[in-house]
């Protein structure tokens, strides 16, 4: 049992109050998408996950019920109820205060994942309705809220009491209210995902899932004694292991660093970081530690024991991480992540802890382990010959091309050549690709068209994939390289557009299309999705001309749906099955103006759920896919 001082009223403190959140929840949850809306519950599990840390929880209940609504159940101390100095419950002030929360309490939580102290006052600010029970000294007390609006009346400041227990922790239910999000149903699976990683990073945790959604109740239970070991021996399940999976771990300058370390006989790369149990999409600086440390060990044995000679140049960390699939972990006492959804860590101390501890106990570890340690070499000295050769073949492709970037060829580029305020667009088709050009601002937009289906890069080896006249077309435009298998060159300071957007028709073709370049950016250039450059157009289906009034456009059945309710009088409806049966006027108004148009910007918060659908969806393994599809069928959507 961890050592802590009393969790009471005292242990919240009071940073600001909650306001605007209803009007700009994105800069709380991220987005009012569904990604969003599971930030929902993720925000109450992580307080809970809180509780395990500081060593009061072992079991969390999770449980998508039946109308819509979440409920999460904990065992922990339960949210203090005593009398706070602002005058009422601290639970209140927890729920109703943005910034308040144990987590500004050094002695209440040594480590927090939800340290921005937002979740609770943010989740009840974004729901229809919220109820609280806390469970602790004896009491089971409750409180309900109406979209953050408090509707239990306190007696002398202080919560009702339901009954008494000898239970102690938090039962948490709410749900999303459907003014705010795009919509309200969870996306089972990631939230799956989410909750099984966090089970593999608190290997003492047990997580319950329950979609009561379902007719058979689909009913998971999360736990992982073997921690970061069984996290990567999944990742790599379906892959050829080179040895079992290497633990290291340490605690420097108050930091605990986990680290797991397996290499496969494969060549691609997959590090992960997480900060007091969140996951960092954009990495920070436990992985630029990491990275950095891992490689200088490397290249110090690939010198001793001769593989490297000292006249040689060392290996690139691409070279000795190929193969490699990492899971970097940190708990961390104070982190700093750029901004709310923590995507990204920013402590310079955080470097400094993981390249002690890694630096130190990976020495130990490949001392005693000399197989392993020359299976890894290998692997580096491969990588580093093919690495050499890609290079020259790389620049008699694309320094050399053999397409024009002129109006008559593949790219209509524009007149600006600053990055930040350029765009460029993947246009399906040289119908729509004529159309564009036209209407485009010839200043700041530059077109592309793309003739049919790009080639699968999934299933695809890299001499076909750089052989490929499109993929060639759109590496030379972008500007800033590639990242995959033997080569990284990829520099994303060198991108040329601030925005890329896919704009393809909305059928079932168009679908395809944009998954296959969806598919090609995120397994070679995958910072231009995580730093958000990625975006996908979402042309009109329909255009509504009425007897009498202003024609409008309508981007999917949802918008048809409710402007046949609102509109009084007669209709007619086009319905545009590509974007070639739209004129130049009409595409810009519609999907080029920046005053008018829909962009979707595409986004990963789960990677190992990310990489895994899409080697499902996209590789060769035809029944997995099969059964994906069928599940998920019912959610799918081709407009949205």
């Amino acid at each position: 049992m961890a050592t802590t001082k009393d969790y009471g009223a005292d242990s919240i403190r009071v940073l600001e109050g909650l306001e605007a959140v209803r009007e700009r929840p994105g800069m709380y949850i991220g987005s009012t998408s569904r990604k969003g809306l599971n930030h929902l519950v993720y925000e109450i599990v992580d307080n809970a996950v809180d509780e395990h840390l500081a060593g009061f929880c072992d079991r969390i209940e999770v449980t998508l019920e039946a109308d819509g609504s979440a409920t999460v159940n904990d065992n922990g101390r339960g949210i203090p109820v005593g009398m706070h100095e602002k005058g009422v419950s601290a639970e209140r002030v927890v729920f109703t205060t943005l910034h308040a929360g144990g987590k500004f309490d050094s002695d209440a939580y040594k480590t927090s994942g939800g340290l921005h102290g937002v979740g609770s006052s943010v989740v009840n600010a974004l729901s229809t309705y919220l109820e609280v029970k806390v469970s602790r000294e004896g009491n089971v007390y409750y409180d309900r809220y109406e979209k953050g609006v408090p509707t239990v009346e306190l007696e002398k400041g202080l919560l009702p009491v339901l009954k008494t227990t000898r239970k102690t922790g938090t039962w948490v239910h709410f749900l999303p209210d459907p003014d705010i999000f795009d919509r309200t149903d969870f996306s089972g699976t990631e939230m799956k995902s989410r909750l099984h990683e966090t089970a593999y990073l608190n290997p003492n945790l047990t997580i319950i899932f329950e979609d009561k959604r379902k007719e058979d109740n689909d009913h998971h239970e999360y736990h992982e004694p073997d921690g970061l070991i069984g996290f990567v021996r999944e990742l790599n399940e379906s892959e050829e292991a080179l040895h079992e999976p290497i633990y290291l771990s340490g605690e420097a300058d108050g930091i605990m660093v986990e680290c797991a370390i397996q290499y496969v006989n494969d060549f691609h790369e997959n590090v992960l970081g997480f900060c007091n149990n969140i996951f960092n999409s954009e990495g920070g600086t436990h992985l630029t530690g990491f990275k950095t440390i891992f490689t200088q060990v490397m290249n110090t044995y690939a010198k001793e024991i001769g593989i490297l000679k000292d006249k040689d140049p060392n290996f690139t960390g691409t070279d000795i991480r190929n193969g490699m699939t990492a899971i970097v972990s940190i708990k961390h006492p104070d982190p700093r992540f750029e901004g709310q959804t923590k995507t990204k860590l920013d402590n310079p101390d955080a470097n400094k802890a993981v390249s002690s501890i890694i630096g130190e106990q990976a020495v130990l570890h490949f001392d005693r382990n000399l197989d392993e340690l020359k299976s890894i070499l290998a692997n580096a000295e491969r990588a580093a010959k093919i690495r050499k050769t890609e290079e020259k073949t790389k620049t008699n492709m694309l320094t050399k091309p053999k397409f024009s970037f002129d109006s008559n060829g593949k790219l209509a580029n524009c007149q600006s050549r600053d990055p930040k305020e350029c765009e460029i667009f993947i246009v399906e088709g040289d119908s729509a690709g004529g159309s564009a050009k036209m209407a485009r601002d010839r200043m700041y937009q530059a077109i592309m068209p793309i003739r049919g289906k790009i080639l699968n890069v999934e299933k695809a080896t890299m001499d076909k994939v750089l052989a490929n006249a499109e993929i060639k077309t759109m590496i030379n435009a972008f500007g800033c390289g590639f990242s995959e298998g033997y080569g990284n060159d990829f520099d994303i300071e060198k991108l040329k557009y601030d925005k890329i957007v896919i704009m393809t028709d909305a059928d079932v073709d168009g679908a395809h299309i944009c998954t296959l370049l969806l598919t090609l950016f995120y397994r070679f250039m995958p910072e231009l999705i995580y730093e958000g450059h990625v975006y996908v157009a979402m042309p009109p289906l329909y255009k509504a001309i009425p007897s009498k009034g202003k024609e409008e456009y309508l981007y999917d059945d949802r918008a048809l749906e409710k402007y046949r309710k609102n509109h009084k009088g007669n209709f007619t409806l086009q319905r545009y099955k590509g974007l070639g049966e739209m004129d130049a006027e009409q595409l810009w108004e519609t999907t080029l103006n920046p005053e008018n148009r829909l962009l979707k910007q595409v986004g990963i918060e789960d990677a190992k759920l990310a990489s895994h659908t899409t080697a499902l969806l996209m590789g060769n393994d035809v029944p997995p896919r099969k059964a994906f599809i069928y599940e998920h069928a019912l959610n799918a959507t081709i407009d949205a």
